[in-house]
């Protein structure tokens, strides 16, 4: 029997692919899916932009002074008696939060109704906002299997399911590593989350281009930058002979993905989950500013299994990063190693392993079939 299903998400990439994967998911169950977000969900595209989509008062608190802090639970305040109204017309079955602030109104209103409640966690330490709620909800759904500042009350009620990922990158899974044979073109994919990182920009040319020649004329760079840098880091592998194709925005990922002998990336939930999926080696530079460190925390999982080595950015200059380099495309069997290792916490049925648990949640509540516009989006009074 089809039910009503709420997702709750918002911010970063992080949390809406997840929110997106279970609703492709649930969607082919048969169900009816609903989203409740922040004023950037009317932006979304895909399945979770073909939903109705219901926005509210929401706003993040971390990093901001006194007065922003008043201002966004100010914000807060006022989304969540639009969730509550809004829960109480809908009545859905269940409501799953992915996290982060635009998720704590509807959330919390959902627990104050009575109503079936589940979390996503991506990271291995749990996000403040998923912190908040918590002791409230009825489960907690984990990508890692320890996760860190999870309440030894809390641990009950815990599942851990993985972090569910787009379909596209999931079709790489069976995708087989091929290590670089000698003289066979290596080729190394450099992503830097969703805007690019500054940094990647300016080290790692210098870093590949200062690799002893026989090593250096086998590489083959594709990497996201920055649109700003773009022309700046094109002349700079240009004037160092490495051929090198870059582009703001990588909208082959999955291709490029399964093609990469070794990754070059920040240590996001998404990017974790992808990289075990494909099981594809990486040097991990973790975000330094992200909320906790939360980053470095996904970083040391992977690394801990030898799937991956981590630099932090604070270390990651010319010299240590060429030197890396040399020493891991000298010995391809170590790159395959540690692909096989990365293979090993891959988790590629976790989107169904997520749904089945919020199916395991459903309840009747009595209401009818209600009419719902896929493609309308509306604001909460």
């Amino acid at each position: 029997m089809s039910k009503l299903i709420a997702l709750a998400t918002g911010g970063t990439g992080g949390h809406v692919f997840p929110a997106q994967a279970l609703a492709e998911e649930m969607q082919g169950r048969g169900h009816r899916l609903i989203l409740i977000t922040d004023t950037r969900g009317g932006a979304y595209q895909g399945p979770l932009g073909n939903l109705e989509t219901h926005i509210i008062s929401a706003a993040g608190v971390s990093g901001r002074g006194k007065l922003g802090i008043v201002k966004s639970i100010a914000k807060l305040g006022i989304g969540f008696f639009q969730a509550r109204k809004l829960l109480k017309q809908l009545r859905p079955d269940a409501v799953v939060g992915f996290g982060g602030y635009p998720s704590v109104p509807t959330m919390y209103a959902a627990t104050l109704l009575g109503q079936r409640t589940v979390i996503h966690e991506q990271n291995a330490v749990l996000g403040r906002a998923n912190r908040l709620l918590a002791p409230r909800v009825d489960r907690i759904a984990t990508s890692f299997e320890y996760t860190s500042a999870l309440r030894g009350a809390d641990q009950s009620k815990t599942i851990w399911t993985g972090n569910p990922i787009r379909p596209e990158i999931a079709g790489i899974e069976k995708t087989p590593y091929l290590r670089p044979e000698q003289d066979q073109p290596i080729h190394i994919l450099v992503t830097g989350g969703s805007q690019g990182a500054a940094i990647f920009g300016e080290t790692i040319p210098l870093a590949v281009g200062s690799l002893p020649p026989e090593l250096r004329s086998r590489i083959r760079i594709t990497q996201q930058v920055r649109q700003e840098q773009l022309d700046e880091v094109t002349q700079r592998y240009r004037d160092l002979g490495i051929q090198a194709d870059l582009k703001s925005f990588l909208d082959d990922m999955p291709d490029q993905l399964a093609k990469s002998h070794l990754v070059i990336c920040r240590a996001g939930a998404s990017t974790m989950a992808e990289l075990t999926t494909a099981g594809r080696p990486a040097i991990l530079v973790p975000y330094p500013y992200a909320v906790d460190d939360h980053q470095a925390a996904n970083a040391a999982r992977l690394c801990d299994a030898a799937g991956a080595w981590m630099i932090p950015q604070a270390d990651l200059t010319v010299e240590t990063l060429s030197n890396r380099l040399n020493q891991l495309l000298g010995t391809p069997h170590t790159l395959a190693n540690a692909a096989q290792a990365a293979k090993r916490l891959a988790m590629p049925d976790a989107t169904r392993q997520l749904a089945d648990l919020v199916e395991s949640l459903l309840k009747s509540n009595g209401h009818g079939p209600d009419s719902h516009d896929s493609n309308k989006v509306k604001e909460a009074a």
